[in-house]
């Protein structure tokens, strides 16, 4: 089944990750991506502009989250999808 778009959730600064969520069917997916990866995509640092940020790039960090999501690479427990700089440089 395809991941769709759920909800932003927030940033969190000790964690240095943007939260949000995804759902399969009626299932709400965890998710983070972390502010180097996204500064990584964006070509630039926003440190006080994380969730500007994720709204302009959400649409190719979904994408990558879906990709990950369909391969069953989910992380930790519960099991949750997180995206690192790394992730994105398998797509390209």
């Amino acid at each position: 089944m395809t991941l769709l778009r759920g909800r932003f959730i927030g940033y969190d600064y000790d964690r240095m990750v943007v939260l949000f969520s995804m759902l399969d069917g009626e299932k709400d997916v965890s998710c983070a991506i972390s502010t180097s990866a996204m500064d990584d995509l964006d070509g630039v640092a926003r440190a006080n502009q994380r969730e500007a940020q994720f709204m302009r790039l959400r649409a190719c960090i979904e994408d990558c989250a879906a990709g990950k999501y369909l391969a069953g690479e989910l992380e930790g427990t519960p099991p949750r999808i997180i995206l690192r700089s790394i992730d994105f440089r398998k797509q390209r």
